[in-house]
């Protein structure tokens, strides 16, 4: 590889990972992954055998550390009432206390949603050709849809408002069936939908395009009971579907069940994403 010279990697026409050669010798791997979560950078000098973490400014650091906290929190405890919701439906409570559960386990969700977006708007960028980070001043909103990492968190972030309006028309009472699937059915087929992108877009990145498994990676089990959770919430979804001809879903069983265990996946994710910090 010529001083010159970078090899880009990753999907359709997203950059995941950035190899290049330093100036004074050796090379440098930026990965969009470990630049937003942990704000590092690899660094291998000429003739050293390992790479080395390089580190963005202390405020940086701060600042991901901060962010994903309150993503790590928000996801768990969102998880957990999710959770709760879906097994007291199943099992005991009427619909109102399910729903207020559910509402409020959205709640935590949006605010982990916003957290991971506001997280990859200032993450540390690459922007020479030197082995160092760049720190910007923050910022809570930004429009970067050629960045996967935003993207994926933006997406995210917009499923996490659609089921929002799912959990506030639950509340409606009387509703026909076919209200109850556009008011309350189509929010929520829509948001999972949004939560398998965002997922996918996860996927994309921390494999760079390719299909693979990193069982040391914790960032990859993240993504991966992530995007499992996402698959159930879908299959919840498809299975509340109220019939027009009976009023009845086609398995309140299912949709429990596939929303506890998706809410179970979201929780554990959260657990673990509190250890992917700088």
């Amino acid at each position: 590889m010529r001083n010159s010279e970078e090899r880009a990697e990753g999907a359709g026409p997203f950059i995941t990972r950035l190899t290049w050669r330093l100036e004074e010798g050796g090379t440098a791997v930026w990965e969009s992954r470990a630049a937003r979560k942990r704000g590092t950078l690899a660094v291998r000098p000429e003739g050293a055998a390992e790479t080395s973490a390089q580190r963005a400014g202390a405020p940086a650091l701060d600042r991901l550390r901060r962010l994903n906290g309150v993503a790590a929190v928000s996801f768990t405890i969102g998880g957990a009432l999710f959770a709760l919701g879906a097994a007291l439906a199943q099992w005991s409570s009427g619909p109102a206390t399910s729903a207020t559960i559910y509402f409020t386990g959205g709640v935590f969700f949006t605010l982990g949603g916003y957290a991971s977006l506001v997280q990859a708007i200032n993450a540390p960028r690459r922007e020479s050709m030197a082995g160092s980070l760049t720190t910007h001043r923050f910022r809570w909103w930004s429009y970067e849809p050629g960045r996967i990492d935003w993207l994926s968190t933006f997406v995210l972030f917009a499923g996490t408002l659609v089921f929002g309006v799912n959990l506030l028309d639950s509340f409606l009472q009387g509703l026909t069936s076919r209200q109850l699937d556009r008011l309350v059915w189509a929010p929520d087929m829509i948001g999972c939908l949004l939560f398998l992108i965002s997922g996918h877009l996860a996927i994309a990145e921390i494999c760079h395009g390719r299909p693979c498994i990193h069982r040391r990676s914790l960032g990859w089990w993240i993504v991966a009971v992530n995007q499992l959770g996402s698959v159930l919430f879908m299959v919840s979804a498809v299975a509340a579907f109220t019939r027009p001809e009976t009023g009845s879903e086609i398995s309140v069983g299912v949709a429990n069940w596939g929303t506890l265990t998706g809410a179970l996946c979201f929780a554990v994710a959260g657990v673990l994403q509190a250890f992917e910090r700088p």
